[in-house]
């Protein structure tokens, strides 16, 4: 498995690029900006990308998305539930005050228990509503390694406080989905540095126990 890693952006959103060492297919997640540099990883690696996958319809995670999909020809993924939010990224550009890409057009929508692939990598989609209605996590159960977007960070969890966010919902998601997975799964979070489900089951004060 190729996994890189690049923060975009000025939220330095995780940008994850995976691909299948063998096949070269590759899919890319949350690839909000610095698409040049985007690139520059898949030539490095001479993938070609199938799928352009997005956790949730913030711009800092979708932002560069139609940038790619012009560069690559592959698809653009996104859970239904946060179509609205996706309408709204002149607004939320000017929340935090940088340029709006413009219109993203989905091509497809991916929900509970999908699949999406990249060779031989095959990842199950976990519907994950809470930082917004329509966000997803990807696990690959063969890698444990899960993209956990924006619900679930080292040491912390998705602001609930936005459009479309629930503390509620969020903690049944975590509760519910991430916590069912196995202690070494890997977690790449939307933001910010790695951990696993054992860390966070044991450390995370929004998940441990009472």
């Amino acid at each position: 498995m190729i996994h890189e890693i690049l923060p975009v952006g000025p939220l330095q959103c995780n940008c994850s690029i995976i691909g299948d060492e063998t096949t070269r297919e590759a899919m890319v997640i949350d690839p909000g900006d610095e698409i040049a540099d985007v690139l520059g990883i898949i030539a490095k690696h001479n993938l070609q990308v199938k799928q352009i996958v997005i956790t949730h319809a913030h711009i800092d995670h979708v932002g560069g998305a139609m940038k790619l999909r012009a560069a690559t020809g592959a698809p653009i993924l996104l859970n239904h539930n946060d179509y609205t939010l996706l309408k709204m990224l002149d607004l939320q550009a000017a929340w935090i005050g940088m340029a709006s890409p413009g219109k993203v057009e989905i091509d497809h929508s991916i929900a509970e228990s999908d699949k999406v692939q990249a060779g031989t990598l095959v990842a199950t989609v976990l519907h994950t509503p809470g930082h917004t209605e329509g966000s997803i996590c990807l696990y690959f159960p063969l890698e444990k390694r899960l993209i956990a977007g924006d619900t679930l960070f080292a040491g912390s969890i998705g602001r609930t406080d936005l459009p479309g966010g629930s503390f509620d919902k969020i903690i049944e998601s975590l509760q519910g989905k991430l916590l069912a997975l196995p202690d070494e799964t890997i977690v790449v979070p939307g933001h910010g540095p790695g951990t696993t489900i054992g860390e966070e089951r044991e450390s995370n004060p929004f998940l441990k126990k009472p």
